[in-house]
């Protein structure tokens, strides 16, 4: 017996020890740091001078920061509404038997295959381009003069543009979660209800959505923690440095620690940790409410 337990460990332990210097340091040092003011993130812990609260308190009341929150909550929320809808419209179209589902599968994942700088790029320079863009085009062609004389990147839509482009991207990525969940739910239940004369949006409601439920609540948590580290994109889309209009909590972070940006006039990686802090805190919370309504199902299948 104790061999085996002197084998066990000494398995574990790599992985343990691995875990804790890759996972466990790193959010502790971050928590620690969110309580100091430090000029580098890379600074001995001897330079590190303790603020308490401070970081946490000037954080909610710097305007820009109160802004980049906004920012990332309308991302999530209206974004997170967009693309779960979409998602699982698709997926339940692919996954109801139609022809060639393998291709329009592939179409619709091909956004999260090309690189999100060259994606963005295309929505700038051919979609939303005011001279020759796609949706000017379309405009034209049907004679709908709000569409084609709507200036996407003029800097009261610039959110808008992020908004639909990111959108664009994600919903294939969720789409394949929505459809893994929904070809792993038994025919036998299809089956029976087609026999009570259930037609197939009945069906939809009352058996696909309710056994969705733990697929559910990984869309959203996945979602949650894409849109907390929302940050490539906003730089993408920013006209200007701090853009009010894009900049997000992680952008503001960036520009803290490394001292980007021209709203920084100094730099503190400890502002920076609090950020990280309370981005954490608002994925976990989100994930403590769908967990609490998003129950996994008694049903096997």
């Amino acid at each position: 017996m104790k061999k085996n337990k002197t084998m066990i460990v000494a398995f574990l332990a790599p992985a343990v020890i691995m875990f804790a210097i890759i996972f466990i340091y790193p959010i502790i040092r971050t928590v620690a740091m969110s309580f100091f003011k430090i000029e580098g993130v890379t600074d001995a812990v001897s330079k590190w001078q303790f603020s308490g609260l401070a970081n946490y308190i000037k954080l909610f009341n710097t305007q820009l920061f109160r802004i980049s929150m906004w920012n990332i909550f309308r991302i999530w929320l209206f974004g997170g509404i967009i693309v779960m809808g979409l998602a699982l419209l698709f997926a339940a179209i692919l996954t109801s038997g139609i022809r060639f589902k393998s291709g329009f599968r592939a179409i619709i994942y091909m956004p999260n295959v090309v690189s999100a700088v060259a994606l963005a790029t295309m929505w700038l320079q051919y979609a939303f381009s005011p001279k020759f863009g796609l949706f000017k085009s379309i405009g034209d062609l049907l004679h709908w003069k709000w569409l084609s004389k709507f200036q996407w990147l003029d800097p009261s839509h610039l959110f808008l543009a992020l908004l639909v482009a990111y959108c664009f991207g994600m919903v294939g990525y969720h789409m394949l979660i929505f459809a893994s969940g929904i070809e792993r739910i038994g025919t036998e239940y299809f089956e029976a209800a087609t026999l009570d004369g259930a037609n197939r949006i009945q069906q939809f409601r009352y058996i696909t959505l309710p056994l969705l439920k733990g697929v559910t609540k990984t869309n959203i948590t996945m979602w949650s923690v894409s849109s907390a580290g929302f940050f490539l994109w906003s730089q993408l889309f920013s006209m200007v440095v701090s853009n009010t209009q894009t900049i997000t909590p992680v952008v503001y972070m960036y520009q803290n620690i490394f001292g980007a940006g021209n709203s920084m006039t100094e730099r503190n990686s400890g502002i920076g940790a609090a950020v990280g802090v309370l981005l954490s805190v608002c994925v976990v919370v989100i994930f403590i409410v769908c967990d609490k309504i998003f129950k996994d199902d008694d049903i096997e299948f």
